[in-house]
């Protein structure tokens, strides 16, 4: 299958790519890694007139630390992100993410950033980014916007983006060293999507009780879920086994996934209890160093 004919317009700043995404309002689409916007244009689901491409702007690759946070580049490629020092050090919970996505040929081609403005429900990115507390850096012709991960995902497909903004940068808090990050997945045989997951971020006390939880589901919605009763069950408490297998039976509370194909909506809630568990369980084990 052949896509329509589009317009190829090459962007060589930020400042540019904005320009040209005003500029041409609906009629322009941004192509980053494509491993979503290619397929969609083939199957005739997307005919945009043009392609304003950022795989041609400098300076949007690359992870680093600045002051608190782990900064990546809106054009880092998956497994970059996978392989990152800065990334297994630090926040190990986002490199398990990373290392499951897809096949090789789209960890090395498929950007984070076009994951997050994409926001399929079932991605891996926006799962793992919204237990690690993730703000998105958004730039538009008014200037740089900050957008919480809690905030930016609202729907299927669907984000804070505005038309004429482009996201350039994912901050990460860099947790305490009494931390632990996770990612567990069931992933479709098939495509390697997201049938259920869980990222979950730990901080904890020395003496070994939880001080905070973050815990994201995917595949029960829209978007990521936080597991709030999850977390209540967490904080404060010691983390034994009881209450690590007590949090996770609660990951699926308030959820209500639809049945499909593959897997039926009480096949997802309890698997999402399963994988909550495995989640915790890693990132307490890395929490107590």
């Amino acid at each position: 299958m052949f896509p329509a004919s589009f317009g190829y317009l090459p962007a060589h700043s930020v400042e540019e790519a904005v320009r040209l995404l005003t500029e041409h309002g609906d009629d322009a689409k941004l192509l980053a890694g494509g491993h979503s916007l290619i397929p969609a244009m083939k199957l005739r689901l997307a005919s945009p007139r043009y392609l304003v491409d950022l795989g041609t702007v400098p300076g949007l690759r690359g992870v680093r630390v600045d002051g608190d946070a782990l900064a990546i580049g809106a054009l880092t490629v998956h497994a970059d992100v996978a392989s990152s020092d800065l990334a297994r050090k630090h926040l190990p919970g986002l490199a398990d993410a990373a290392s499951v996505i897809g096949d090789v040929q789209v960890r090395n081609r498929g950007t984070i950033g076009g994951s997050v403005a994409h926001a399929d429900p079932a991605a891996d990115f926006p799962v793992i980014l919204t237990a690690l507390n993730a703000s998105f850096v958004l730039q538009s012709p008014s200037g740089k916007r900050t957008v919480a991960a809690d905030d930016f995902f609202i729907d299927f497909y669907t984000t804070a983006l505005a038309p004429n903004e482009i996201l350039t940068e994912i901050r990460v808090p860099l947790p305490p060293s009494n931390a632990g990050t996770a990612y567990a997945k069931l992933g479709h045989p098939a495509s390697g999507y997201v049938v259920v997951s869980a990222g979950v971020l730990i901080n904890r006390q020395p003496s070994g009780s939880c001080v905070s939880a973050r815990i994201a589901i995917g595949g029960l919605g829209s978007g990521p879920i936080r597991a709030t009763a999850s977390e209540m069950e967490l904080q404060g408490k010691q983390l034994t086994p009881e209450v690590i297998a007590a949090a996770a039976s609660k990951a699926a509370e308030q959820t209500d996934p639809d049945d499909d194909s593959y897997a039926s909506a009480a096949y997802k809630r309890h698997m999402a209890t399963i994988y909550a568990l495995r989640a915790i369980e890693a990132a307490v084990r890395r929490s107590a160093g």
